[in-house]
């Protein structure tokens, strides 16, 4: 009964989550340029997400409350300019509700950035894994073609297509700018895979079909590479598109799949102090929206495992599989906030079920593949496992007080979830290793018939 109540409690407080406007605010010297996110209307009154940039550049996020009848670009510019991380700390401690969370971002400061020299970015290959979602890929691929990267190619694979939607809107609207893969096999690590075949560039970036990428995104995503021989991967920044639904909201203040607004590099020769699962805590470094590596390292590494990813039984883990083995030969890894990508959230109660189950089940099914594929690990991930209990057990805490609990902050590991979502995150892990050995017998079943 008791259980019962909480629920309905949790559904109260879900649907009363109302809608945040999400903009950017380029501050340069003392001018302030307000723009809607892309796909947004016009910044009006109410409150709003803003991605706060300088020179261009993302250097930190804040949520801001526009009065009726006052100017969006002067309310938010002051906001911007007088963040100051302990109000946000207070902001915490007396208790908000999810849409208030997302004021945590201001960690950032928004102050001054110090950027160093990028490099020159080399040639880079885009893939783009799709499914039936023509109308998503248009959005994405008109912003990728957008970018101003000096040399690249985009490579969209098609993943077990049910119609022919997406090669006729290829052919149709991009026939000789993007081009055009099949990979009939479900599965999206099998689809990066097939795309990964099909690249020419010195680097290959994933993103996915429900994002619309920066301007800039590949250029800061690809040019680390050129700076550092030894850089293996980089990861960048996502953050929402919109926030129109409670779900998106409710996602977004529980962390969404923002890392911070500090570059960081991952280097397996020097483990992070403040890391001591290194790498094993692979969703720390980024997420398989933007996500770019070295091809001839990804090659040598075998790629991502197929039996990984959304579309197979293992229902995620792909992106941190690579990270981990890219780690394990030695590579160094890069985070990036100025590689940005706009991330089109789920929408419903019942997508952040679905996902919250996937996370957990993509989490253990990932640390599965990893020891299966080199069971040379094994010793070190035991030595590393009553840490890494006690972490899974931090990443699906549970708010117990309203508003209380650790928030989404960028530079946190702890995304407290309702108690529902908590409940489906630790199923989620307990069935991963099952459902990573599942897809591999689909794998090898599928094979035996295609002979």
């Amino acid at each position: 009964m008791a259980r019962s109540a909480r629920a309905r409690e949790e559904i109260r407080r879900f649907l009363d989550i109302g809608a945040v406007q999400v903009a950017e605010l380029d501050l340069d010297g003392d001018a302030a340029v307000l723009r809607p996110g892309p796909g947004s209307p016009p910044v009006t009154h109410g409150e709003v997400f803003v991605l706060v940039r300088r020179g261009g550049r993302p250097v930190g996020t804040l949520l801001g409350r526009v009065p009726r009848g006052a100017d969006p670009r002067a309310v938010l510019a002051e906001r911007a300019r007088g963040a100051d991380p302990r109000a946000v700390l207070a902001e915490r401690a007396r208790g908000a509700d999810p849409r208030a969370v997302l004021a945590e971002r201001a960690r950032a400061e928004c102050g001054p950035a110090v950027f160093g020299d990028p490099g020159a970015a080399p040639f880079t290959s885009v893939v783009v894994a799709t499914r039936e979602r023509a109308g998503q890929l248009t959005r994405a691929l008109d912003s990728l073609l957008a970018q101003d990267h000096p040399r690249f190619e985009i490579v969209v694979v098609d993943n077990a297509p049910l119609t022919s939607e997406t090669r006729e809107l290829i052919e149709r609207k991009y026939a000789e700018r993007v081009r055009y893969v099949c990979e009939p096999v479900p599965g999206l690590a099998g689809a990066h895979n097939t795309g990964l075949d099909a690249v020419r560039g010195e680097v290959v970036a994933f993103t996915d079909d429900d994002v619309v990428a920066d301007p800039r995104w590949l250029t800061e995503l690809s040019a680390p590479f050129a700076a550092d021989a030894g850089l293996g991967c980089s990861t960048g920044l996502i953050l929402p598109a919109r926030l129109t639904t409670p779900a998106q909201v409710l996602l977004e203040s529980h962390g969404g799949f923002a890392k911070g607004f500090t570059p960081r590099t991952y280097d397996p020769a020097r483990p992070p102090d403040d890391e001591p699962l290194f790498p094993f805590t692979a969703g720390r470094f980024g997420s398989g929206a933007n996500m770019a590596f070295r091809t001839a390292v990804l090659r040598s590494v075998g790629g991502f495992d197929p039996a990984t990813g959304a579309g197979t039984a293992a229902r995620g883990g792909d992106d941190l599989y690579g990270f981990v083995r890219v780690l394990a030969q030695g590579h160094r890894l890069r985070y990036t906030p100025y590689a940005l990508v706009w991330h089109h959230h789920r929408e419903t109660w019942r997508d952040l079920e679905t996902q919250a189950y996937g996370y957990g089940a993509g989490l253990t099914a990932y640390l599965t593949a990893v020891l299966v594929n080199r069971p040379a690990l094994l010793p070190a991930f035991l030595a590393r496992l009553p840490r890494g209990i006690a972490h899974a057990r931090t990443l699906t805490a549970v708010r117990e007080t309203e508003g209380g609990g650790t928030p989404g902050d960028h530079d946190m590991r702890t995304h407290p979830w309702p108690r529902r979502l908590s409940r489906l995150q630790r199923r989620g892990m307990l069935y991963g290793p099952v459902g990573y050995l599942k897809a591999r017998r689909a794998l090898r079943a599928t094979a035996r018939g295609a002979r």
